[in-house]
């Protein structure tokens, strides 16, 4: 059996007929197809298929399936940038009506999110200092979805105890519903 440094390092996706040692680059925007039945099954999402770069391609998934053996997950996602990242979260999980919660201190652009564009879909949010993390759970509400924390903070770089408070909400529970 392999140890984990040597799984994490050896998982490549398929070598081409060229038997290159490293994963050639994906330099393409999309994808072909064999026929136009191949097409549609493929985006019918009847086969597991690349269609177009800006939804998979090997170089992404191959990043994502390195990262998910580290760390140990099943499957992991690959985004551009930290605020696609982010907002893609937060509309996979939250709905009209739902609530966050988020330490005061957050990144600029993550906090237009909150003030600027959630409350048109009505999402609120409540934030907390980061000082008073001790205390988050005064502010979590029946409807609150997202408990959002940064560390370290952006642009403060205060620095929040996450250990600590898994352990004092690890009896709390967001319905994601």
């Amino acid at each position: 059996m392999e140890n984990f440094e040597t799984s994490a390092i050896r998982t490549q996706t398929e070598r081409s007929q060229f038997d290159e040692h490293s994963t050639p680059l994906y330099l393409t925007s999309s994808f072909i197809f064999q026929d136009a039945e191949d097409m549609r099954a493929s985006f019918a999402e009847e086969k597991p298929k690349n269609l177009y770069s800006r939804f998979s391609n090997p170089n992404v998934t191959e990043f994502t399936d390195k990262i998910a053996k580290m760390e140990g997950a099943e499957a992991g996602y690959a985004f551009a940038t930290g605020m696609a990242a982010i907002y893609s979260t937060f509309a996979a999980l939250l709905n009209a009506g739902d609530h966050i919660v988020s330490c005061q201190s957050v990144f600029g652009s993550t906090h237009t999110l909150f003030t600027k564009y959630f409350p048109k879909w009505n999402i609120e949010t409540s934030y907390f200092k980061a000082e008073d993390a001790a205390n988050v759970e005064q502010y979590i509400q029946p409807n609150t979805k997202i408990l959002y924390l940064e560390t370290p903070t952006n642009p403060a770089i205060e620095i929040l105890d996450l250990e600590f408070l898994g352990r004092s909400l690890k009896n709390i529970t967001l319905s994601l519903l």
